[in-house]
């Protein structure tokens, strides 16, 4: 099963993050088939760059994202683009 999950990158104690949709089988920082984005938890705000077309499109082709990638598709607008609900912007 294809999912889209957190990719760790950085330096030791200070963690970025690429979001990339991978084999559930393969481990947390191995092999990714594509990356849909970056997470930046560091900065004040955390800076989210996702592009949403990728993740729809992943999404529509059965990719489970964790909760932690939901919860940021959720404030990219990607979920509710997938969902079919309008943003509230």
């Amino acid at each position: 099963m294809v999912k889209l999950r957190l990719m760790r990158m950085g330096k030791k104690k200070q963690p970025t993050y690429r979001i990339v949709a991978t084999d559930s089988r393969s481990p947390r920082d191995g092999r990714f088939i594509e990356i849909i984005g970056h997470y930046d938890p560091r900065r004040e705000p955390s800076a989210i760059a996702i592009d949403n077309d990728k993740a729809v499109a992943w999404l529509r082709r059965g990719a489970q994202p964790t909760d932690t990638v939901e919860r940021l598709l959720k404030i990219s607008g990607a979920w509710d683009e997938f969902k079919g609900t309008k943003a509230a912007s």
